[in-house]
C-alpha cells in the first residue's frame, strides 16, 4: 500500500508540474531532486570505499554546490557555452582539495567519483527543464515519463509471473529477459495510446499533447527510450550492489532512495536529448 500510495502521489506531483507548472518551477524541482541523489549517492561512495578498506573524502558542500551549478547555468541568462567550464571549474577544485587534504592514494579516484556523480544525476536532470521549455515541450516530458514507468510496470508484473531465465543475474538477480521485453511492449503501447489522446486532443484543438512526428518515429524513439531506462536501472543496480546495499535509500516509502526511483531516467533523458539533436540534424522533423 505504501508503494502505490506513494507513486500516486509523484505521479500526481510530476504532471501537475508538467502542464500547470512554470519553468522556475520545473528547474527548482528538477534541482532538489538532484540535491537528495547526489547525497544518497555520496552515501553509496562512502558505503562502496569502506567496503574496500578506504575512506570517501568528497565533501557534501562541493556535491551540492556543484548539483546547484549545473543547473544555474542553464538558466535563460546563461549561455549553452557555460556548462563545460562551469564543470572543469567544479572539478579542479575538487582535485585540489583532495590532493592538500586526502591521502595521496586516493586523490583520483576520490576526485573521479565526484565528477562521475555530477555526470550520472546532476547533468541529466537538467536536461528536464529543457526538454520542457522546447515546442510542444510537455507533450515531450509526458512522452519521456510514460516510456520510463509503463516498461518499468510491465517488466514488474509480467516478469514476476512468467520469467525464468535471469537477464543480468550478477547485477540484478530479480530482472528476467521476458521481464525486459514486456518493458519494451509495454512502452510501445503506452506511447501508442499517448498517440491517440494526442491525436484526439489535437483534433477538438486542444495542443497540450500535441505530437507532430511520424508514428513510427515515436514508436522507435520510446523502444530506444525503454531499452536506455532499463540499462540506466541495471547500471544502479551495480553501484548500489558494489557498495553492498538493497537500496539507495529510505526517503520514498515503498520505493526505497530517490536514486532507485530515477536510475532508468538517468541515461533515458539524455538519451531522448540526443535523439532529437539527431531529428533535427538528420532533418527528421520535431517531435
Amino acid at each position: 500500500m505504501k508503494r502505490i500510495l506513494t507513486a500516486i502521489v509523484l505521479i500526481l506531483v510530476v504532471f501537475g508540474l508538467i502542464f500547470f507548472g512554470q519553468l522556475w518551477m520545473i528547474t527548482l524541482a528538477a534541482a532538489i531532486v538532484a540535491e537528495l541523489a547526489v547525497y544518497e549517492y555520496l552515501k553509496l561512495a562512502a558505503v562502496g570505499a569502506e567496503a574496500h578498506g578506504a575512506q570517501l573524502r568528497i565533501p557534501l558542500w562541493w556535491m551540492a554546490l556543484g548539483a546547484a551549478l549545473a543547473f544555474v547555468v542553464t538558466l535563460p541568462n546563461f549561455p549553452v557555452e557555460a556548462q563545460l567550464p562551469v564543470l572543469s571549474a567544479l572539478t579542479l577544485l575538487l582535485f585540489a582539495w583532495n590532493g592538500f587534504r586526502a591521502p595521496l592514494i586516493q586523490v583520483l579516484p576520490d576526485t573521479a567519483q565526484g565528477l562521475f556523480g555530477l555526470i550520472w544525476i546532476a547533468y541529466p536532470l537538467t536536461l528536464v527543464p529543457m526538454l520542457w521549455k522546447q515546442e510542444d515541450g510537455p507533450a515531450l516530458v509526458v512522452f519521456l515519463m510514460i516510456c520510463v514507468w509503463s516498461g518499468d510496470i510491465a517488466a514488474l508484473y509480467v516478469g514476476r509471473a512468467f520469467g525464468k531465465r535471469k537477464l543480468a543475474p550478477r547485477i540484478s538477480p530479480g530482472k528476467t529477459w521476458v521481464g525486459a521485453f514486456a518493458s519494451i511492449g509495454g512502452s510501445l503501447v503506452a506511447a501508442a495510446l499517448l498517440l491517440w489522446i494526442s491525436d484526439s486532443l489535437t483534433a477538438r484543438g486542444n495542443l497540450i499533447l500535441h505530437i507532430s512526428e511520424p508514428i513510427w518515429q515515436t514508436l522507435v524513439l520510446a523502444a530506444i527510450l525503454n531499452i536506455a531506462a532499463q540499462i540506466g536501472d541495471l547500471l544502479e543496480s551495480a553501484v548500489k550492489r558494489g557498495a553492498g546495499v538493497k537500496d539507495s535509500g529510505t526517503m520514498l516509502p515503498g520505493h526505497g532512495g530517490i536514486l532507485d526511483r530515477i536510475d532508468a531516467l538517468l541515461v533515458a533523458t539524455p538519451v531522448l536529448w540526443f535523439a532529437l539533436l539527431l531529428k533535427d540534424y538528420f532533418g527528421l522533423g520535431r517531435f
